[in-house]
């Protein structure tokens, strides 16, 4: 069945070449017949003409000049001749075939139809006057000047009838018009053509401009390369740049892929496709003809492509909620458009791209604002988030983990250099003098406000031993993850060795505060019955276990629920732990209750809940993070990946009531 249809399909597409080839066939035949009539009625002009010159000569007729309108009229049969051959060239032959050739038939067209012009205007010329001086006598000469004149006018009208809509010239250059439009669609977006390709299209426009299609050529052109780079955008999906709105209140994390695909997408675009289009319009158009019509072209393709697209999408990231992660996110933006600086000032100079450079002027002038805008408010925004509340657990705040990763992060080279050269460019624009050393101290004064948080946090604990370990916890997280990094460096080596002394200091004071108070509970005082002696009361041992149990459980049950976030702090503080604990419950053990050894078993004295050894796997198993919550010693390069995003969100925005 399938072949069947292939078939019908053919006769179909047979019948239709075989009904045009016919009706063609017609159209020439009829025109064959119109220029043999018309070559006729030429050949009488010639004759006419020289008999005119004889008679003349004869009657002695003198004013009249006939020899010098001889040659004319010979020249209007023989480049009649020319045009008739031209005609059936250009009516018969295929332009894709060789478009050299046939353009240069077209032009070949144009010079004879001219010369058949000029000529024809010629004797026209010198039979209206021979007709306006002649006398009665000389009627016969009248009929034949006037009959040669009425075939030289309609000879002179050639030009016209070619030129004419449906004319044979005007045909040939729509059929040149087509041409162009396949040989522009061939081109892929990212190739520039061969130079002879680039010669037969140079060809083509020249010959559409004399002809005064040097808009219509232009239009061509700008549909049809617009239309292959809009196709070779469709593979980049590309949506993300006309759906994403953003609104003051909005978080750019919500878009944050997208402003990466963004950057990646409009260096293609710029550097590859644009610049591709712009090397091509220039060879295509650079005859002195089209050159001040480029880059107009030029730029209406790069319109039409969607450059706007990337400005606006841009534009609606500036306009995205205040806050620390967007600041990133901006300077990204700038240092892609700052890499593609001189790009863009190559292919969008001149007068015709005047609305993109507006557009980007003005969105960089956006970004600048914005950054520098964000930048300086960071150590506010850190500040307006002392009044919340800190983690009951005693864990690393958020904001404290956020505000080191980030300034680690913002202090990278690739940051710090775009920042630098930010802020230098908005201090330029309100005619400041530009000092690095004031970025530095901000930065500093960030980690100082952070310092001053974390401080009245810990005031907001009203046990004293897990105000403690608050501070233990957070001045070991700034002292690691600060030494050997930039903002360690901006810091200096004795802010850091103070963070480690503080962290010691408090650990100290958390141990005397909680676990040591425990060793008065194992006092000896008391438990021998008589003086000199060596009888023990075990009740009063008894007694004094079990309130050491109480007290222990209570100790850990509390502690149970606080995290040491890091790992090498939680062991460290286990071991000091265990190094305060056990030792002393162990020898009370050996030396007042021999009889349970380290082993509690069914039959063992009932008033003994823990064995040494159980109380190690105790301590040994506090602080552990909760499953689910972030560990500070497992660092992500990427902060949305650490972070997440209700937290960035409301962290370091400009609104108080974030936190």
């Amino acid at each position: 069945m399938e072949g069947i249809e292939k078939i019908k399909a053919a006769r179909e597409i047979l019948k239709c070449s075989i009904e045009k080839s016919r009706k063609l066939g017609v159209e020439i035949s009829d025109r064959c017949w119109r220029l043999e009539s018309f070559e006729q009625r030429l050949d009488f002009l010639a004759t006419a003409l020289r008999n005119l010159s004889c008679k003349c000569t004869l009657y002695k007729m003198s004013g009249y000049d006939v020899d010098r309108v001889i040659g004319p009229a010979d020249s209007i049969v023989k480049i009649f001749d020319v045009i008739c051959e031209l005609e059936k060239t250009l009516s018969t032959d295929d332009v894709s075939d060789d478009v050299l050739a046939y353009v240069t038939t077209v032009k070949w067209m144009e010079e004879a139809l001219g010369l058949l012009t000029d000529n024809c205007k010629l004797v026209v010329s010198w039979l209206e006057t021979s007709s306006c001086n002649s006398s009665v006598v000389e009627s016969w000469y009248v009929v034949n000047v006037n009959k040669c004149l009425s075939i030289v006018r309609e000879s002179q009208a050639t030009e016209e009838r070619f030129r004419a809509k449906g004319g044979v010239l005007m045909t040939a250059l729509d059929k040149v018009e087509i041409e162009l439009v396949s040989m522009l669609r061939d081109i892929e977006p990212l190739s520039v053509p061969l130079p002879d390709v680039i010669q037969k299209m140079q060809a083509v426009i020249e010959r559409l401009g004399v002809n005064h299609r040097v808009d219509k050529c232009m239009s061509i052109y700008v549909e049809v390369r617009s239309s292959n780079v809009r196709k070779a955008l469709e593979e980049l999906d590309l949506e993300y740049l006309e759906e994403i709105s953003l609104t003051e209140f909005d978080s750019v994390l919500s878009v944050e892929p997208h402003i990466d695909q963004w950057a990646k997408h409009l260096e293609f675009v710029v550097k590859h496709l644009l610049d591709t289009e712009h090397r091509l319009c220039v060879e295509v158009f650079r005859k002195a003809a089209f050159k001040d019509g480029c880059m107009d072209c030029f730029a209406r393709v790069a319109n039409q492509s969607g450059i706007h697209s990337f400005i606006k999408f841009g534009n609606t990231i500036t306009k995205g909620k205040k806050e620390a992660i967007k600041l990133l996110k901006l300077l990204d933006m700038f240092a892609s458009l700052n890499k593609l600086r001189s790009d863009f000032n190559r292919l969008f100079s001149g007068r015709a791209c005047g609305e993109i450079q507006t557009q980007t002027r003005d969105l960089i002038k956006k970004v600048v604002n914005g950054t520098c805008e964000i930048f300086w408010e960071l150590s506010l925004q850190v500040e307006l988030q002392r009044p919340t509340s800190p983690p009951v657990d005693g864990s690393v705040p958020r904001l404290v983990n956020f505000v080191v990763e980030y300034c680690n992060q913002l202090l990278e080279d690739e940051y710090w250099s775009t920042l630098i050269q930010v802020v230098e460019i908005h201090q330029g624009w309100n005619h400041e003098s530009f000092e690095k050393g004031l970025l530095l101290n901000e930065m500093q004064n960030i980690v100082t406000v952070l310092g001053l948080n974390i401080e009245t946090w810990a005031k907001r604990h009203e046990d004293t031993s897990l105000s403690y370990l608050f501070l233990m916890n957070n001045h070991w997280h700034l002292c690691k993850y600060t030494r050997g990094t930039k903002l360690g460096e901006l810091m200096g080596d004795e802010w850091i060795t103070s963070q480690e002394e503080y962290m010691e200091y408090y650990e100290t004071l958390y141990l005397k505060e909680s676990w040591e108070k425990l060793l008065a509970l194992l006092s000896e005082e008391g438990l021998v019955l008589f003086p000199g002696g060596r009888a023990i009361d075990r009740q009063v041992v008894k007694k004094r276990l079990n309130e050491f149990t109480e007290a222990f459980d209570e100790i850990y049950k509390k502690q149970s629920n606080w995290e040491l976030c890091d790992k090498g702090l939680r062991w460290r503080v286990c071991q000091l732990v265990l190094h305060v604990v056990v030792p002393s419950y162990s020898n009370y053990l050996e030396k007042y209750m021999p009889s349970i050894a380290f082993e509690v078993s069914s039959t063992a004295d009932q008033h003994i809940k823990y064995t040494a050894k159980t109380l190690r796997n105790m301590i040994t198993s506090l602080f552990e993070p909760k499953v689910g919550k972030y560990d500070s010693s497992t660092k992500c390069t990427e902060l949305s990946v650490k972070i997440n995003n209700s937290f960035v969100t409301n962290q370091l925005s400009s609104t108080p009531a974030a936190a």
